[in-house]
């Protein structure tokens, strides 16, 4: 077998005559069908994780085992695919596993907070053949016989939804920089398979960032990393373990179907909903 390498455009080893992953449109088409599905049906993916705190010269603390659950569909337009999809993220106890409401924070004493989890609804955005930015091919890959695996990197910084003089003990700081870190690995022959639209996929993800704003910690040293992998439901929700299923069931139905409404790429972030919660309280509601 033959490793087969593209860590950037030009920089690749010997082609695979099967699958060309060097060609942007088959690269393209590929990634698709992994991460979705390509006759416009639902897909669900699960991601069960850990989430760690660091602090600078001091420790490493496991806060958190995490469950995720996104539910996405795939739309193809001129440009490329539209991809409607949202996702929720529960904290779990980092021992019993017990979905949390709330927590003993280490860092404050023991200190009880309210625990929010991640309630990103929509998070939409356009897969374009061509183009500037990362969800842009050629794709990152690499192949060894019937196994490919693309890469994603995201390194953002931008305004932060709560800046530090008017969330003090929420924000971290003015500027949200952090970094997403994704795996996506397939079989081969899944995405030749021309009678198949959704090819299986298991992701990996990670997420390096500030403190989550509902942990009131500010701006102390420290950073969360959170580690993540994913499964693609082909089955659906059905296969999720029975207590996640029941909880999103009665917390969060809408999120065992993809969104149907398109108003343009939307990026719903936890620290937007985060800040909704906070001026709710502050204005008595």
């Amino acid at each position: 077998m033959t490793l087969r390498v593209l860590q950037s455009p030009g920089l690749t080893t010997e082609k695979d005559p099967e699958l060309d992953l060097d060609n942007p449109e088959t690269n393209f088409m590929s990634l698709m069908k992994l991460r979705g599905d390509l006759s416009g049906k639902d897909f669900f993916f699960a991601f069960p994780g850990q989430a760690w705190a660091m602090v600078p010269q001091e420790q490493n603390l496991k806060c958190f085992r995490t469950f995720g659950f996104g539910s996405g569909r795939l739309e193809k337009v001129a440009e490329g695919y539209r991809i409607f999809s949202r996702e929720v993220l529960l904290y779990l106890d980092p021992v019993t596993g017990e979905i949390l409401n709330e927590w003993s924070n280490p860092f404050l004493g023991g200190r009880k907070v309210d625990v929010v989890h991640i309630q990103n609804d929509p998070v939409n955005g356009v897969f374009a053949r061509s183009g500037p930015g990362p969800l842009a091919p050629p794709y990152p890959y690499v192949s060894c016989g019937d196994m490919v695996a693309f890469q994603w990197n995201f390194f953002i910084q931008h305004p932060a939804a709560m800046k530090r003089k008017e969330y003090p003990l929420y924000s971290s700081g003015d500027i949200d920089q952090h970094a997403e870190l994704w795996g996506l690995i397939g079989r081969k022959s899944d995405i030749l398979n021309p009678d198949t639209t959704s090819a299986y996929c298991t992701m990996s993800w990670s997420r390096v960032a500030d403190w989550l704003p509902f942990m009131e910690m500010g701006n102390a040293p420290g950073k969360m990393v959170f580690h993540s992998h994913s499964l693609k439901l082909m089955d659906g929700p059905r296969e999720l373990p029975r207590k996640i299923l029941d909880y999103i069931e009665k917390h969060h139905s809408e999120y065992l179907a993809a969104p149907t409404a398109w108003n343009g790429p939307q990026m719903t972030s936890s620290a937007q909903v985060f800040k909704g919660i906070i001026d709710k309280r502050r204005a008595g509601q």
